[in-house]
């Protein structure tokens, strides 16, 4: 603290000397900074500097959270109800960099100019969202989480992290595929899938979900083929989506799970064994 008090004190002075070098042109008298007024100034040096020093005490605790709890998922060692207790103990407002520590997704691969008309840029999921979605679909180790427009795979691995499920990313942009491969592979993340291709045509081939996951990834046309392939999976077992930022889907098969909710909406799916509505 004596060193900042005398820098703050330096600083102090410099300031006084140009100010009176300026007003000694105009014939006015400028007074030395008296030691309250040195120290009203110290002060707010002192709170500024107390300011960085807090923010980067908070960054590096973040950091060695993310590095524990990145090893103990190395090591298989975080059953889902272990997960959430870490991530519990991480501030809200802090969850989504923590996690981004923890997945160690530093270079994130540009949007491929060749996007096919009607498919959207990459854009992460709010972590609190997929928390929401994971808790109010009931998401579990049985499970099969599909994420449609899974990008890096943030949303698909803290899926599988939270409940156990099994999850399926598809995702048009092959740079992001490949990023959420080595991802994986980098966690040791089992149950984990990442396939390449555009939703409107090859989620029908993946008829194992039980849970798909939609957050705003494509026009109205495309929506509307997608819940033609998801119509023909209903038929042969229930199942649930979970819609972000997305209009009301109007389906006969589809119920609307009651929620205040503003940005997630869930359905469930409506057909009886046999695919009977």
């Amino acid at each position: 603290m004596l060193k900042i008090r005398e820098a703050v004190v330096e600083d102090a002075a410099i300031l006084w000397r140009a100010e009176a070098e300026t007003a000694e042109t105009s014939g006015q008298l400028v007074s030395m900074p008296e030691e309250l007024e040195l120290r009203t100034f110290e002060g707010k040096i002192a709170g500024a500097v107390a300011g960085v020093l807090a923010s980067k005490i908070v960054q590096t605790a973040l950091r060695h959270a993310a590095d524990r709890v990145r090893t103990e998922v190395l090591r298989g060692l975080l059953p889902p109800a272990s997960f959430r207790e870490r991530l519990a103990d991480i501030p809200p407002g802090e969850r989504d960099g923590w996690l981004d520590l923890l997945w160690e997704l530093n270079d994130i691969p540009v949007d491929d100019p060749e996007l096919p008309q009607g498919c959207v840029p990459y854009l992460p999921c709010p972590v609190a969202t997929v928390l929401e979605a994971v808790e109010r679909a009931g998401v579990t180790c049985n499970d099969v989480f599909v994420d449609v427009g899974s990008g890096t795979g943030r949303t698909a691995f803290l899926a599988n992290l939270l409940s156990g499920a099994s999850c399926v990313g598809l995702e048009i942009q092959p740079a992001l595929v490949e990023a959420s491969r080595k991802c994986a592979a980098r966690l040791n993340l089992g149950r984990m899938q990442f396939v390449e291709g555009d939703a409107a045509d090859r989620l029908r081939f993946i008829d194992v979900g039980t849970v798909f996951f939609l957050y705003c990834p494509f026009d109205h046309q495309r929506v509307n083929r997608v819940l033609n392939d998801l119509q023909a999976i209903a038929r042969t077992r229930q199942i649930q989506i979970c819609c972000v930022q997305m209009p009301a889907l109007e389906r006969p098969w589809l119920l609307r799970v009651p929620s205040a909710s503003v940005d997630l909406d869930i359905y469930r799916s409506t057909f009886e064994p046999g695919g009977r509505l």
